[in-house]
């Protein structure tokens, strides 16, 4: 009886494992982010290899400007998803740190912050595969 509770749980921990390790974000995502302002959707691409993560987001321009590409560099452990951007405005160089979890294959979620200056703006955001 012990060592087939024992072999049940090495099965089930590989198990978990594989999946953990099976999760792949390449692709395109639409973001949704929201904040005071309210809701903005914006794409962003992931490149995975392995644990590491390229990142490239397409921001919106202010006041009818096209929109920008910004690139950045993360990670991928488990279901847990971290990357920074770093972005050149005229008010200066601004670096958003955005971590969350991988729900699924086509699902994810968290917060993203920025810092201004002395204060710290956080938003929370879900983004969906394409």
């Amino acid at each position: 009886m012990k060592k087939s509770l024992i072999l049940m749980l090495v099965l089930l921990t590989t198990g978990i494992l594989a999946m953990a390790a099976a999760v792949n974000v390449t692709g395109t995502w639409e973001m949704t982010t929201v904040s005071q302002r309210g809701e903005r959707k914006n794409d962003v691409t992931f490149k995975q290899e392995g644990e590491k993560l390229a990142v490239s987001m397409m921001m919106p321009g202010r006041q009818g400007a096209e929109p920008t590409e910004v690139k950045g560099e993360g990670t991928v452990k488990g279901n847990d998803i971290e990357w920074k951007i770093t972005r050149t405005t005229q008010r200066g160089e601004f670096t958003t740190t955005y971590t969350g979890k991988i729900a699924d294959d086509k699902n994810m979620a968290g917060t993203s912050e920025m810092g201004m200056g002395d204060q710290t703006m956080k938003q929370e955001w879900k983004a969906v595969k394409k």
